[in-house]
């Protein structure tokens, strides 16, 4: 959530900044009355601090009556002290409702847009910042097949086994098919790894304070499987354990970056559309990645966040998958990102592009939620800005695999991944 102390003294730029998000006139409004609740928040604080302190100041004036023998005048106190306990209370209840008020109503203001990211109703007015230069995959002598039947064909996915087993959007893998998600998995994770990032096996499901830290709740509530039983939620990226690693920490300078990656299956309830857009894998409930997440100071943030992109970057080249990078405008920004970067690859045989990563920057939204902090050792604990992106997102990489690198009797593995799946073609 936005911080309080940057929200009063530069409402202005904030509310300019948060147009771009295309917010209505009354949840831009919404700021003027979270600083009026601040406001009265701060006048009930120290109304209280001025009573409790002069109940302390009293009681210690009432033992030192007794010891003395004036009893009269420790009573007189007393009965003051006793005066002031209904006034108290109700006040230290009107501050408990005041917090929770504004707590809930920072809740739903969205992240502040970086100064870079401009204004758009929606997807399709995000910014292409590095287009694909080269050729797309051509065929010829045979039509291209979408992965949906070229799965069918050699046996990888099974759909309609995964919708008995489940339901719709909930995939079976099987055969080489498993052997390939398996693959790419640990190709990312091996990457990962390589670029400094420490493995995480988190736990799936998140109680709903470390949904909240990070900004799924309550924005994404509805998109999330709920436990009701247990009060627990299947986690809808590995983002979300793995950054409440470090809530309520205080991180010294020295540790800065952290730097965490983490594979889990994901879950989603909202899959979209009928149609074509979520046939096969392009859409499902159920889906594998390989998240990474880095915690870094805040006058680096942006460095690491260009770094991260970098890394999502190689390797997509390595799997020879053609791919461009958009900058998301504010309608099509995340909640909680001030800068995201999207990556699409190019699916062949549907001949449309296919988004597979996020890459984003949040600034101190989500650490202001999580209480996550760095210190340097000569001034009090600061914010922390926190990152993350998709390392990658499974299901429309592995579609963009089958469809680019069929030949029409088959299908050819990207060299990088051979060592990983043990073959070369999926025959």
């Amino acid at each position: 959530m936005l911080e309080m102390n940057i929200l009063r003294s530069d409402q202005d730029r904030i509310k300019t900044a948060l147009k771009k998000r295309n917010l209505t006139p009354e949840t831009l409004a919404q700021i003027d009355e979270i600083i009026a609740l601040d406001d009265s928040r701060k006048a009930t604080q120290t109304r209280l601090d001025k009573l409790l302190a002069e109940a302390n100041q009293k009681s210690r004036e009432i033992g030192q009556l007794f010891r003395q023998g004036e009893t009269e005048k420790a009573n007189v106190l007393r009965n003051e002290v006793n005066d002031h306990k209904g006034e108290i209370k109700d006040l230290e209840d009107n501050l408990k409702q005041v917090k929770e008020s504004l707590s809930q109503m920072l809740f739903e203001i969205p992240n502040v847009p970086h100064e870079l990211v401009v204004q758009g109703k929606g997807e399709e007015e995000n910014v292409v910042v590095r287009d694909w230069n080269g050729d797309l995959p051509s065929f010829s002598g045979f039509s291209p097949l979408p992965h949906w039947d070229l799965a069918d064909k050699y046996q990888l996915i099974d759909f309609g086994l995964g919708a008995k087993i489940t339901g719709s959007g909930f995939p079976l893998f099987r055969g080489k098919g498993a052997r390939l998600e398996r693959a790419l998995i640990n190709f990312f994770l091996a990457e990962a790894e390589k670029a400094g990032y420490e493995e995480i096996i988190p736990p799936l499901l998140v109680n709903p304070d470390t949904a909240r830290a990070t900004g799924q709740l309550p924005d994404k509530e509805g998109q999330m499987y709920y436990v009701e039983k247990d009060d627990l939620y299947l986690i809808p990226t590995a983002e979300v354990p793995v950054t409440n690693m470090l809530r309520d920490e205080t991180v010294s300078l020295e540790e800065l970056p952290v730097k965490l990656t983490g594979y889990t299956p994901c879950f989603r309830r909202e899959a979209g559309s009928y149609g074509s857009d979520v046939k096969g894998l392009n859409r499902v409930h159920q889906f594998d990645k390989v998240e990474i997440v880095q915690v870094a100071h805040p006058d680096h943030s942006y460095q690491i966040l260009d770094e991260m992109v970098a890394h999502v970057e190689s390797l997509l080249d390595k799997l020879e998958l053609p791919f461009r990078i958009l900058r998301l405008c504010g309608g099509d920004l995340g909640f909680t990102s001030a800068m995201t970067y999207d990556f699409e690859v190019f699916s062949a045989a549907q001949e449309k592009w296919l988004e597979v990563s996020s890459v984003s920057n949040f600034e101190t939204y989500q650490s202001n939620r999580l209480n996550l902090k760095y210190r340097d050792g000569k001034s009090k604990p600061a914010l922390v800005h926190t990152l993350n992106g998709s390392a990658l997102a499974l299901a429309r990489i592995m579609a963009a695999i089958l469809e680019n690198n069929q030949d029409g009797s088959g299908i050819n593995i990207p060299w990088a991944l051979h060592s990983y799946t043990g073959f070369e073609r999926i025959d």
